[in-house]
């Protein structure tokens, strides 16, 4: 009877771990800020899109530099597992 009452707390024991192992993958996968910082990047984006053109090519590297941003968060996000 022990050890029937032994491997029903060990099989418990394992399910616990195997669970709190699959939400610290989810927490660590899915990444707000960044999705926040996405949207930011992109309105920033858009907003310079806009912007009137005399500026001497500053607003052009601009919008390649929040280009380069956009692709290196979604670089994080694939690492991460949350695309």
């Amino acid at each position: 009877m022990k050890t029937l009452v032994k491997a029903a707390l060990a099989a418990g024991a394992l399910v616990v771990a195997m669970g709190a192992g699959f939400t610290i993958g989810q927490a660590q996968g899915f990444q707000p800020h960044m999705r926040n910082a996405l949207g930011d990047l992109r309105a920033a984006r858009s907003e310079l899109q806009v912007a009137e053109r005399n500026k001497g090519g500053h607003r052009e590297r601009a919008i390649d530099l929040v280009d380069q941003a956009i692709g290196e968060v979604h670089a994080g996000m694939d690492y991460a597992g949350d695309r």
